[in-house]
């Protein structure tokens, strides 16, 4: 094994990703801290839509099979419809050269991060649940990390995957640098898979654009995507008869969830939606970010928890090709910038034109330009 020790901050999709690509693909001795007390407790949302690109990264540090067995594997992308039905246009399929991934797994959050927990676990990952740092001091030689719990121990490298509100991120970039708000939210909420839920449903209609994702052989969520202030997002019993509100004038699938599925005693989730690209470089000295941390990307096009697993495999890639880190750090941000870039300013494109505040923006050419990007090499 690789005799670098590193600490990943962050259990998340991308802390967990990430350290199962440094310690099984690399060979580094990893440790993730992860400030909830358990897998489960860190996991807000329903599903997650995984693309073909999310497939090959997911495929890289042992974890498709499992998902695939899992989720629900789609042939197509999606297809758009009007809000009463007619079908508008179908958005295509991108396939990965030499591999036969579905064009979109979609899977439970939860069952995601089973997986990914276990197959950390499985490659020798230490995983240390309610602890998160209270203070990194680097040298020349490491990082000693004074720990929540009491500890302090000595890292050669430090990895912030803490996400959208990353405390590490304030150790390599502007304290005033974070992600902001769109102007849009998302609700979102499980329910049966039909049969007409076998890929990726859009329905623009008056209270927002709407849609639906299979997520199991049994199970997909709808999502309603509304223009708001942050500070109006409804709140707690509010929260129900908001999304009914949001939803009149709706027909289709989208009509028969408010009529048949949607009920106020659901679990609905509603979640601001925010964006985020950092200019490079995203280290400082020996601490270096990933995911959200640095670029935080709208659901537009499903492609945060996919960019962030890249991330993880290319670091890891680098880490292993590089003796100097910073030299491995550079060349991790160089692979990863413009491809995390055209994803943060496309899912921003769409949420303009959703607003209508972009008129003839053709958002499926759009969704079909970075399906096809990110089908080649990461």
């Amino acid at each position: 094994m690789n005799e670098r020790s590193i600490l990943v901050v962050g259990g998340g999709i991308g802390g967990l990703a990430t350290a199962i690509a440094l310690r099984a693909n690399a060979g580094f001795d990893v440790t993730v801290i992860e400030k909830q007390a358990d897998l489960h407790s860190s996991v807000w949302g329903v599903g997650i839509i995984q693309p073909a690109n999310a497939m090959r990264a997911l495929d890289a540090i042992g974890c498709a099979e499992a998902c695939m067995a899992d989720g629900y594997g789609a042939s197509e992308w999606g297809s758009m419809h009007d809000v009463d039905g007619n079908k508008i246009r179908d958005m295509k399929a991108t396939k990965i050269a030499g591999a036969d991934y579905p064009a979109m797994n979609g899977i439970t959050r939860p069952r995601l991060h089973e997986i990914l927990t276990a197959r950390a676990i499985e490659v020798g990952v230490e995983v240390v649940y309610s602890t998160t740092f209270v203070s990194l001091e680097e040298d020349e030689h490491g990082v000693t990390v004074q720990a929540s719990d009491g500890r302090e121990r000595r890292f050669d490298l430090v990895v912030g995957a803490d996400g959208v509100r990353s405390l590490v991120r304030e150790h390599v970039l502007d304290a005033e640098l974070r992600p902001h708000y769109i102007g849009q939210s998302a609700f979102r909420v499980n329910m049966p898979r039909l049969p007409e839920i076998d890929r990726i449903l859009l329905q623009p209609g008056p209270g927002g654009m709407a849609g639906f994702v299979p997520i199991g052989k049994d199970l997909a969520y709808f999502f309603l995507n509304i223009e708001c202030e942050r500070d109006q997002r409804p709140k707690g019993d509010a929260i129900y008869p908001a999304l009914v509100e949001k939803l009149e004038g709706f027909g289709w699938l989208t009509g028969r969830f408010r009529d048949e599925f949607l009920t106020a005693d659901a679990d609905i989730v509603i979640r601001p939606e925010e964006s985020l690209i950092s200019p490079a470089p995203w280290h400082r000295g020996r601490v270096v970010l990933i995911g959200d941390a640095v670029h935080t990307v709208t659901p537009h096009l499903g492609q945060g928890a996919a960019q962030a697993i890249e991330d993880g495999i290319v670091l890891a890639e680098e880490l292993q090709r590089h003796d100097d880190f910073e030299a491995a750090f550079d060349a991790y941000t160089a692979r990863r910038y413009e491809r995390c870039k055209l994803v943060v300013d496309t899912c921003l494109a769409i949420a303009e034109w959703e607003k209508g505040q972009k008129p003839g923006f053709d958002n499926i050419a759009a969704t079909n330009l970075v399906l096809d990007t990110l089908a080649q090499p990461y």
